[in-house]
């Protein structure tokens, strides 16, 4: 149920709707529709953030209408080039999209679910129309959450989407946390921008890439994307945690995200910031880094043209272990 829903003073994050079911509860925040904690029986499975703080970074938030990069906030889409603007200033990129900072309007919430909405509107570097929904639902295998874009322009807009969560395994540090992460092929980049150069088997680099078979974290630093998932017969992928404790978290969606990027969350204030490798961020994404700049790379981006009128949907969900 919306907490205070009679409040006229909004919480700095945003209004606040939190959710109870199975033992979980999910607390969401409409400033970026952020996850702002989910715990189950009282355990934190993803880093939290107090609804009376501004949301540190982009944690817990939904990206779109792109996740990750477009390089130097250009981009080629159809043939046109166009310039976006630049929300990464220490390495000059376009990042995370256009609703990362909005306002969702909460439309409906109840204990077990709430759906918010917003518009992009057409701008510079982004000339389309286009309408956004999600869907946060707890079910007895997690928290689930939908995103639905709906393209109300004349033309095809370039399309994509994931969250931002930092998952949490358990009391111990990140450095001692067993990954079990499915995926064949690591996207390289650039080690001061994080510019997207080509695609590798995780072998290339393998003690910081390769964690097909569960091993431990340790003192591997990681903000890169994965492709090439192995799936279940049901196609879906699923990265896990585990904490030596035994608990556990794990994350999972199906063949519309075909990437995930994967982040230690190495702080460069560190050791001073709590959030350095406070939690790993585990972000299922439908299309790679910088892939509204398709026709550039070599590789599937996945970058998702969306025709006039047409809906998208895709999900994931976050579940105890």
């Amino acid at each position: 149920m919306t907490e205070a829903a009679a409040s006229v003073t909004t919480a700095v994050s945003g209004a606040p709707v939190v959710l109870h079911a199975h033992g979980y509860e999910a607390a969401i925040a409409s400033v970026g529709a952020s996850l702002r904690s989910l715990t189950h029986e009282g355990r934190d499975l993803v880093v939290p953030f107090a609804a009376d703080e501004v949301r540190p970074h982009f944690r817990g938030a939904t990206l779109a209408p792109w996740p990750n990069r477009v390089v130097d906030g250009v981009h080629r889409f159809g043939g046109a080039e166009r310039q976006l603007a630049l929300t990464e200033p220490d390495r000059g990129h376009a990042l995370h999209g256009l609703l990362a900072w909005a306002d969702w309007a909460v439309i409906e919430a109840d204990e077990t679910a709430v759906t918010l909405a917003a518009t992009i509107p057409a701008q510079t570097g982004y000339p389309w129309w286009v309408e956004v929904s999600t869907t946060y639902r707890l079910g007895p295998d997690g928290l689930t959450q939908t995103v639905r874009a709906t393209n109300r322009s004349e033309s095809a807009a370039p399309w994509g989407t994931g969250p931002h969560p930092y998952l949490v395994a358990g009391p111990a540090a990140l450095d001692a946390w067993t990954l079990e992460l499915p995926a064949d092929t690591v996207l390289e980049v650039t080690p001061d921008r994080l510019a997207p150069v080509g695609v590798a088997s995780v072998s290339v680099d393998a003690d910081r890439f390769d964690f097909r078979a569960p091993r431990v974290l340790g003192a591997v630093e990681i903000d890169h994307a994965f492709t090439d998932l192995v799936r279940d017969a049901g196609g879906h992928a699923t990265v896990t945690l585990t904490d030596p404790s035994g608990t556990g978290v794990a994350m999972t969606w199906d063949s519309g995200c075909a990437w995930v990027q994967i982040h230690t969350a190495d702080r460069p204030e560190a050791p001073q910031s709590p959030a350095h490798r406070a939690g790993l961020a585990v972000e299922p994404m439908t299309c790679a880094p910088d892939a509204f700049n398709d026709d550039a790379y070599d590789f599937a981006t996945g970058v998702i043209a969306l025709a006039p009128g047409e809906s998208h949907e895709v999900g994931w969900t976050v579940s105890a272990r």
